[in-house]
């Protein structure tokens, strides 16, 4: 059987009666064209099955309609949200996205952007960045070539633009509500290679010693915080730490980590909360799914990526860069409660 002929830009100006050009204008919306035109060429884009070359519109616009966007890691549900929030807000703007995963590794994030930037994306989103020594200097080059968002990410670089949740303030509002129901040890569960986790972390130490309670020893970093293996990770860190700390509650700097608190509590046969109170962050659906459901900081993932989407469309037409930050909430469920 003869394969059937794909339909041209040629074909529907021939079956519309009209030139060419007047089919791009139709198609790329960049000039007016008469309604009964438009009507006509639109019955022949139907009736032909038309589907436009982007590459060859992206050229005679000269803007791609592509934003790129780069996430640490795929197995945490709250870059899944934040990209929902950026995908529907970027297709009301006639965008579409190209994601690129840089599996929590500082120097692979800078490739999957240097991919971006070679594709000619328009703008470039940034999701929990790591921007430390000479990423830094990369990021401040790289703003120059193309608009830039950072999602959480707390580095200030000029002109790149900010949308973040306040988690220094979110930390400490949730080792407040732990300290208001009587704990005072509160072990701090971190990952590798995130601001996110540093900024968390100084929150904790500065509110901590403020109050007299601070030890070393009550900082535990599992490694990846991101990845398939997290919630497995924090399980194993805590199921040795468990049984020689004093710690009456625990503070995770994500809710993949709160789960993996959780697993190691019951299997040392701990009563969550009456025997330990466990905080994450975030709150991802995941959290409100198992037993005991996880007290967390709700971030606003949807809008978090919405927010950076406005943003950025903003500043490929133009714009300005900004700085938005979203009030975090605490989201108070069963495994919480008074110190026994």
């Amino acid at each position: 059987m003869e394969a059937t002929k794909k339909a041209t830009i040629v074909d529907v100006a021939r079956a519309a009666g009209v030139s060419v050009a007047t089919v791009s204008r139709v198609v790329n919306g960049n000039y007016p064209v008469k309604s009964e035109t438009r009507d006509r060429v639109q019955a022949a884009i139907e009736a032909l099955q038309y589907v436009p070359n982007v590459q060859a519109r992206e050229l005679n616009m000269q803007r791609s309609s592509t934003i790129g966007v780069v996430v640490p890691g795929l197995y945490n549900m709250f870059f899944a949200e934040v990209i929902d929030g950026i995908e529907k807000a970027v297709r009301k703007e006639g965008f579409t996205l190209l994601l690129n995963c840089a599996q929590n590794d500082p120097e692979l994030e800078m490739e999957c952007i240097k991919t971006l930037v070679s594709r000619n994306v328009s703008g470039i989103i940034v999701i929990s960045p790591n921007t430390q020594g000479m990423r830094e200097t990369f990021y401040r080059r790289l703003v120059k070539r193309v608009p830039l968002v950072f999602i959480n990410g707390y580095r200030r670089i000029p002109n790149v633009s900010y949308v973040t949740n306040d988690e220094a303030l979110g930390t400490r509002q949730a080792l407040e509500y732990l300290m208001e129901l009587g704990h005072r040890r509160i072990l701090f569960v971190r990952g590798d290679h995130s601001d996110s986790y540093t900024i968390k972390e100084e929150a904790y130490r500065s509110l901590m010693q403020e109050k007299k309670c601070f030890h070393e020893e009550d900082i535990v970093d599992i490694g990846e915080g991101n990845s398939i293996e997290t919630v497995t990770a924090a399980r194993n860190r805590l199921y040795d730490i468990l049984p020689r700390t004093e710690a009456t509650a625990i503070f995770c700097c994500n809710d993949l980590m709160a789960t993996g608190a959780v697993k190691a509590c019951k299997d040392r046969s701990l009563c969550i909360p009456d025997d330990m109170s466990i905080v994450g962050y975030d709150n991802i659906t995941l959290a409100s799914l198992i037993e005991p459901e996880i007290t967390t900081m709700d971030q606003n993932m949807f809008q978090l990526g919405s927010n950076a989407a406005v943003v950025l469309v903003e500043m490929i037409h133009g714009g300005k860069s900004k700085r938005i930050t979203l009030e975090n909430t605490l989201i108070v469920r069963d495994s919480t409660g008074p110190r026994a």
